[in-house]
């Protein structure tokens, strides 16, 4: 009973506990941000959301948008994260990319789609791969 009292004071005083998927989330995204920005890409936005979906990151490369998705995980055992990118999922990276463009004004610029794949161990990043131009625009949809 204690316990139970004492766990909601702190939850009280800290908010509640953040899920563990959404932790390793921020966490892969902080470390996708920092790596890309050491390699001289300038950063524009995070997490930008429509009713169409949501994008991570948004970097500027030169005269190139790039839209990041990032895949952050504890393990590779079945398969890469930046395999989680399907074939829908690229249709919804798509539609977004299209409504971030024209909520700017649809600006004469090339467009990528980047994933980085963010591997965890114990809550510490242990490596950030990033894969650049990882799929085009999905069709019909085309930009510039």
């Amino acid at each position: 009973m204690f316990r139970h009292l004492l766990t909601r004071l702190r939850s009280a005083w800290t908010g509640p506990a953040q899920p563990e998927h959404l932790r390793r989330g921020q966490l892969g995204e902080q470390a996708a941000r920092r790596h890309l920005q050491r390699q001289g890409l300038k950063f524009l936005t995070a997490n930008f959301k429509s009713k169409r979906g949501e994008i991570d990151l948004v970097f500027q490369d030169d005269d190139c948008l790039v839209f990041v998705e990032v895949k952050a995980r504890s393990s590779e055992l079945w398969t890469r994260p930046a395999a989680a990118v399907n074939a829908r999922k690229r249709r919804r990276l798509t539609l977004t990319a299209l409504d971030y463009l024209r909520q700017i004004r649809h600006p004469p610029v090339k467009t990528r789609f980047d994933i980085v794949e963010v591997l965890l161990s114990d809550g510490t990043v242990q490596e950030v791969r990033h894969l650049p131009n990882t799929f085009p625009m999905e069709a019909p949809y085309r930009y510039v």
